[in-house]
């Protein structure tokens, strides 16, 4: 009677077991983009694990390859609690970047895009930055403001910039809202990393 009473038990506590809450971010970007978010720390009260996809592709693909991977996920019963797709506008033409997001959010993909790349997020950590730059104009400045060569896949950019993350997020919000009633043609520049970022942190 006791063992039947404890084997009871346990099935009621295992259905009880949380389940593991995963967000998924898939990355245009091979290296660049999965190095630093890869480097945030475990949130429990918000994630207990991130899947850090680098795709190496274009825009078009980085949202679909999302989609698959959410999906998948849900069919295998192991849901993310969140998807989403990061990648720049770079030399992507405008309408592969517009259908992109367009996707995206016909899909309920979140998206962490920059125009005119990753980069830019960086630089806000910094200063903030309202007019154009093109990204090689970027790779100087952070060089300047790094005190040291900025390299691209440099695995190290979340710890040399997470002191600064909250002024990161000001500034980039702050960029936004000023560009968000523009065409996506015209807020060059804009990152809505800092959406992701928040969440992460």
């Amino acid at each position: 009677m006791a063992h039947e009473k404890r084997s009871v038990t346990l099935k009621r506590s295992s259905k009880r077991k949380r389940q593991l809450r995963k967000i998924l971010i898939v990355c245009e970007g091979e290296k660049t983009e999965p190095a630093y978010f890869k480097s945030f720390p475990e949130k429990p009260d918000v994630f207990d694990s991130l899947d850090v996809q680098g795709i190496g592709n274009n825009t078009v693909f980085v949202v679909k390859k999302a989609i698959e991977l959410r999906d998948k996920a849900v069919k295998t019963g192991t849901p993310y609690i969140e998807a989403w797709a990061v990648f720049d506008k770079d030399d992507f033409s405008q309408k592969d970047f517009e259908e992109a997001i367009k996707i995206a959010v016909e899909n309920k993909i979140h998206v962490a895009y920059s125009i005119e790349c990753f980069e830019l997020w960086y630089l806000l950590h910094f200063n903030y930055y309202n007019t154009a730059m093109h990204r090689n104009d970027y790779f100087d400045k952070l060089s300047a403001l790094l005190k040291q060569k900025y390299e691209k896949n440099n695995e190290n950019m979340y710890s040399l910039l997470k002191t600064r993350i909250d002024t990161a997020i000001k500034n980039a919000s702050k960029l936004h809202v000023r560009q968000m009633s523009l065409p996506l043609s015209e807020q060059n520049p804009v990152t809505l990393v800092y959406e992701l970022v928040q969440k992460l942190k």
